[in-house]
């Protein structure tokens, strides 16, 4: 892989205390998304970048559901694909052919998170793509990529149309297939992932009603995007709600999934 696209410089190491946190909140991600109906069985994927200048990730082994993902079983590959410590499991080859063209791309993009959701799957196939209809969608106004079907992802040479079209956002609609986020965290990553996923959802809803549909203005969509991404002037501004929505969601992954952090 390192020959199709080139790593960023990592800095500073990933000790045991850090990996352990880093499993823990990957693992409390894939129960979150079993618990809001996200998955597809076994063929997505979420992956979390390990510090340090070896750059290797932590990915889902091939095979398991998403309620059977614990700290423990997540597998640790480098940028080639291969385990770098023993483990009975696989991983999926899309998984690979994507969670490492943008981690080895984006340094920001720590967290990588990929859906195949009806809802998700419904806008992929618009031609418009997502619409700024419902507050949920503005987060993403001007702020999503759009990435070509070319099939299964097992060829490495999607790799660099791939990370082109994310570009610098956080987010981007694989066209005919799904959704994918990233973040510097895996709470930033999963809660883009939640509301994206939800701004399809009201999308398909409000088309299906048939009645004419109400576009807000190009400004008003914009300074929305900025409100909710904490880069508008406003009289008030809300620097927790991150860090608040992610607290919370951990809690509720260790009353609905206590075994995600063995």
């Amino acid at each position: 892989m390192t020959d199709v696209l080139a790593a960023p410089a990592a800095t500073g190491s990933c000790d045991a205390e850090e990996e352990r946190r880093l499993r823990r909140e990957l693992a409390a991600v894939y129960r979150l998304v079993a618990h809001f109906r996200m998955t597809d069985l076994i063929f997505t994927h979420i992956s979390v970048r390990l510090p340090g200048p070896d750059h290797h990730f932590l990915i889902n082994p091939y095979g398991l559901l998403f309620e059977e993902i614990t700290a423990s079983n997540l597998v640790k590959i480098d940028l080639s694909g291969n385990p770098v410590e023993e483990t009975p499991h696989k991983v999926n080859p899309a998984g690979f052919v994507i969670h490492s063209a943008i981690h080895a791309a984006r340094a920001d993009a720590r967290c990588v998170l990929h859906t195949h959701t009806r809802a998700g799957c419904a806008v992929a196939a618009q031609e418009a793509g997502l619409l700024p209809l419902n507050q949920m969608s503005m987060e993403f106004y001007d702020r999503v990529g759009y990435h070509d079907y070319e099939g299964v992802a097992l060829n490495l040479d999607e790799q660099r149309r791939l990370v082109a079209d994310l570009g610098g956002h956080p987010a981007l609609i694989l066209r005919n297939h799904g959704l994918l986020t990233v973040g510097e965290t895996p709470g930033q990553a999963f809660l883009r992932m939640y509301y994206l996923e939800k701004a399809c959802e009201i999308q398909v809803t409000a088309q299906a009603g048939g009645a004419p549909l109400t576009v807000p203005s190009a400004e008003v969509c914009e300074y929305t995007a900025q409100q909710l991404t904490g880069t508008a002037e406003a009289d008030f501004q809300d620097d927790d709600a991150i860090e608040l929505a992610w607290s919370a969601l951990l809690r509720l992954a260790d009353r609905i999934a206590p075994d995600h952090r063995d």
